[in-house]
């Protein structure tokens, strides 16, 4: 595929977004899948950010090269009160910004806070880095970053 090919897949996937989100009443700028966040961020033209905590990205793992500003810290997961400054310090407020969680939902309101924030190309990562829970309550088994074989590593 051209470069020219891949760079307008990527901006049509996050036009789409921003389209669905408006629609949907979203207050960030949308949601992608992780197929699109992978084009998006392996292409250089998105910044991937991993929200989920540290433990999390150590025992479960994580994308290589991605950022991480923890949404929520410590084993209660209490909300980090800095997450949007710390986000900002760490993007820029006009980059294109990826967030990605275990399932999408924390990263859903994470990018509802950036937005608060200023930051208007923040993106939600649908179904988050293990995907969302089965009829057995497990992850993993229908869809996710790591479903869909998306690059990950493991510390």
């Amino acid at each position: 595929m051209t470069d020219v090919l891949e760079q307008q897949i990527t901006h049509v996937a996050l036009e789409s977004a921003r389209a669905a989100a408006t629609a949907a009443g979203l207050p960030y700028a949308g949601g992608i899948s992780p197929q699109d966040a992978w084009a998006l961020f392996s292409a250089g033209e998105a910044l991937l950010v991993d929200v989920r905590s540290a433990e999390e990205r150590k025992f479960v793992g994580h994308v290589p090269g991605s950022l991480h500003v923890a949404w929520a810290t410590g084993t209660s997961l209490n909300r980090n009160p800095r997450f949007a400054r710390e986000l900002e310090a760490k993007t820029g407020k006009d980059a294109v910004v990826l967030l990605l969680c275990r399932s999408g939902n924390r990263s859903a309101l994470a990018a509802e806070a950036a937005a608060k924030a200023g930051l208007t190309q923040v993106f939600n990562v649908r179904e988050g880095f293990e995907g969302e829970l089965d009829p057995q309550q497990q992850r993993g088994a229908h869809n996710g970053w790591r479903f869909h074989g998306l690059p990950w590593i493991q510390d």
